[in-house]
């Protein structure tokens, strides 16, 4: 009688896992394309550029890894990101040409806008399934969302600009993370709570820049 033999069945992710990853994916490629056109534009060599993209696409979802106690980082268990990036950086930095340098700059607002609605989903869907408070989740949605733009900032020898930009940012990405708290409450599917807390984040920010809205500062 011939043994039966085994074959393997790799894991199938579920829905809502497939979603949060293809969110992961799409957040880190919007930011690592934001870093790598601000260090275009100081005119940083390719070391420079892919430092400042990986830094931009992985600085906020390392951070929330590091509050929500995940190991390994996100990053490092999906070492794609890595080759995504740098395939980035090699492939458009030869593309890239000196008069279309003000072009990006102005582009540059779409990526950083879909990475803070895109990164902030993702902050604020872990932190919930994870069973932290509601204010914990949308502040981890915040940070996840925007300490990627931070870091950029600071290596490009910038003060960071959501402390000095007045348009609003940061809280776009915190009523964003309140709209998926809400539908998350009452339990809407979670991909149209992923996709209202994007559109939200993503669509006040634009309509932020659009419209010129600034939020109070400091009068001396």
């Amino acid at each position: 009688m011939q043994a039966r033999g085994f074959r393997y069945c790799p894991p199938i992710m579920r829905e809502p896992e497939v979603i949060l990853t293809l969110i992961e994916v799409a957040a880190t490629l919007a930011f690592a394309l934001s870093g790598f056109i601000e260090a275009a534009r100081r005119r940083m060599d390719i070391v420079g550029i892919t430092a400042v993209a990986c830094t931009a696409a992985f600085g906020g979802g390392t951070l929330r890894d590091v509050l929500l106690d995940q190991r390994p980082f996100f990053w490092v268990e999906h070492s794609g990101y890595l080759w995504l990036i740098l395939g980035l950086c090699m492939v458009g930095l030869p593309l890239l040409r000196a008069s279309h340098i003000d072009f990006t700059e102005r582009a540059m607002r779409v990526p950083d806008a879909l990475g803070l609605g895109l990164f902030g989903a993702a902050g604020t869907s872990q932190a919930l399934a994870l069973g932290q408070p509601l204010i914990v989740a949308a502040l981890t949605g915040v940070i996840t969302g925007v300490f990627g733009g931070v870091l950029r900032d600071v290596l490009c020898n910038e003060v960071p600009a959501i402390f000095t930009d007045h348009r609003p940012y940061a809280v776009c990405a915190f009523t964003g993370a309140w709209v998926f708290i809400g539908l998350d409450h009452v339990q809407a599917p979670e991909g149209l709570a992923l996709t209202a807390c994007i559109v939200t984040t993503a669509g006040l920010r634009l309509l932020a820049l659009a419209r010129d809205w600034r939020v109070p500062g400091w009068r001396g």
